[in-house]
């Protein structure tokens, strides 16, 4: 059985960091949350170097944040390459634009 990790923010950690902020009209803003959460359930999280994602809609309704965590950059490129995944992705950009980058940790902090 897979063991279930969780989003890590930790700028000790290499993790790469992807942050997708999708533009997406009001009326649409349900159905790309929608599709987001379906694919990550049905594709993402099943390919190697998947460690989560977050989805999150803004309270204006014209946008979507996708904070996913991959093992490495490698891994992340990889599922781009991945037919089932890119499948989503065209859906995705069906309804929205989107701007993906690639981050690392590099400061947190706590109250």
């Amino acid at each position: 059985m897979k063991s279930k990790q969780q989003t890590i923010i930790d700028p000790e950690s290499d993790i790469c960091t992807l942050i997708n902020v999708f533009t997406v009209e009001p009326e649409k803003q349900q159905a790309l949350v929608d599709l987001l959460d379906s694919a990550t359930k049905e594709v993402m999280c099943h390919q190697a170097g998947f460690i989560s994602a977050n989805i999150h809609r803004s309270l204006d309704g014209r946008h979507v944040a996708n904070y996913a965590q991959w093992q490495t950059v490698e891994a992340f490129q990889s599922m781009l390459r991945n037919p089932e995944a890119q499948v989503h992705m065209n859906r995705a950009a069906g309804m929205a634009t989107f701007q993906p980058v690639l981050y690392q940790v590099v400061s947190v902090h706590h109250i």
